[in-house]
């Protein structure tokens, strides 16, 4: 989906940020969700000062044999992580509105954030964006600190620390990751109209491997492949055998 246009921020205006909500990994207009009470998008009251970013890759030392070094071997990508906080406040100091309490304004970010989709039974996937697409993924974590409170207790103003991890389409993520190679461990998903012979064309350059690879998963009918079942395909050097 291509990023929303802002005319705004071309003319130089303040842009706020805007959290869209989605139903699906895709994040097509079709996959807005419609959530009782609370306004999608969702737009800050205050853009945020900062946010991270953080990327992380694991390695594993391998060591050749009869060798007394080692070097490190790339081993997984981890999705990315942004974090951010939302200021909320209903003091009238920022927007001149004063509110009772922000305990309403609180429970709808909540709601947005970390309630479970009614259809697809799983948290939602969502789209910041500031100016441009910022960040697309799940919210993993939202922490409130409650700062400002009235004589009775009821609080006034806010900061939320919003986590969220990057959401990709499993293709996109196939691609970016670059990992089909045969030397590798491979765990795939069967679709409808998938045979055994096929997967392992993809995975190994040749379908010849598919008894073996058969026999590894313990598939008594490798020629009916049951859709949503998971298919382990073992490293293979060039040359070897499974």
């Amino acid at each position: 989906m291509a990023s929303i246009p802002d005319t705004s921020a071309a003319r130089g205006e303040l842009v706020k940020m805007k959290i869209y909500a989605y139903t699906h990994v895709d994040m097509a207009d079709s996959h807005l969700a419609s959530i009782a009470g609370v306004d999608n998008p969702y737009t800050a009251l205050i853009n945020p000062e900062t946010y991270t970013v953080d990327i992380k890759y694991e390695f594993e030392n391998a060591q050749g044999q009869g060798t007394t070094g080692g070097h490190q071997q790339f081993k997984v990508k981890y999705p990315e992580e942004m974090a951010f906080e939302f200021l909320f406040d209903n003091t009238g100091i920022i927007d001149g509105k004063w509110k009772e309490d922000i305990a309403k304004d609180i429970e709808g970010f909540k709601k947005l954030l970390m309630e479970y989709d009614g259809n697809s039974h799983e948290p939602r996937f969502f789209k910041f964006v500031w100016g441009t697409d910022l960040f697309k993924g799940r919210c993993s974590g939202l922490n409130i600190t409650y700062k400002l409170f009235k004589p009775d207790g009821a609080p006034l103003r806010a900061i939320c620390k919003v986590t969220l991890k990057q959401a990709t389409e499993e293709e996109l993520r196939v691609i970016q990751q670059n990992d089909r190679s045969p030397d590798l461990t491979h765990y795939r998903i069967v679709n409808k109209g998938d045979t055994l012979p096929l997967m392992c064309y993809k995975i190994y350059g040749h379908s010849r491997y598919y008894l073996e690879v058969a026999r590894v998963n313990k598939l008594s009918n490798f020629r009916n492949l049951e859709a949503g079942r998971e298919i382990f395909f073992p490293p293979l050097q060039k040359g070897e055998s499974v």
